[in-house]
């Protein structure tokens, strides 16, 4: 049996575009030429069934898993091919809009949660304020600094580089940063 993520022929898979309706009509009692050009439909038909469905191929709910994570090499989402497949069809449908919000509080946020499924808790140095009196005080911390504290189910070692490698990627260039991974408390059940 085939691996899910390979492609190949489907059996009983009829073609859309039968070659022996194109044949012209001299050929309609000729037994041989129908039956070659059925072993030819047989190897068509899977090709004619993709460009027949190509537009869900590039919607990340509908393609196959594995087309999933290609199509996430395109767009630029931040995967590294452990996630589950939800969460990685929602960081391929979401990889354009987070683009656009790259380097911002709410572009990093939603980069971790797509990824880890949980919302970061985020602390920065930054600030913004508006003064109508000239040299008023400057917001926020002098020296920027940014952190990202991830509260998860069971922690694992490897999601600390994981988070690591998300910040560097998402947050603003210019900004030093540390992460933290700890265990979520659990409420204790009665």
């Amino acid at each position: 049996m085939k691996p899910a993520s390979q492609r190949g022929s489907v059996d009983g898979l009829g073609s859309s575009l039968p070659i022996a309706s194109m044949l012209p009509a001299v050929f309609a009692d000729d037994d041989l030429a129908l039956r070659f050009v059925a072993g030819l439909d047989d190897v068509l038909a899977p090709i004619l069934n993709v460009l027949d469905c190509l537009d869900t191929y590039f919607d990340p709910a509908l393609t196959p898993a594995d087309f999933a994570q290609w199509l996430g090499t395109w767009v630029g989402a931040e995967t590294d091919g452990t996630e589950a497949e939800p969460m990685l069809r929602a960081a391929v449908a979401a990889a354009a809009r987070l683009h656009r919000v790259r380097g911002t509080l709410q572009g990093l946020s939603e980069t971790v949660r797509l990824a880890f499924g949980v919302a970061p808790e985020i602390t920065e140095s930054g600030g913004a304020t508006w003064n109508a009196r000239p040299l008023g005080p400057f917001p926020g911390r002098p020296r920027p600094q940014l952190h990202v504290a991830l509260r998860l189910p069971e922690p694992r070692p490897v999601d600390v580089h994981r988070l690591d490698a998300l910040v560097a990627a998402a947050r603003p260039a210019h900004m030093p940063y540390t992460v933290e991974v700890t265990a979520s408390e659990r409420t204790p059940e009665r």
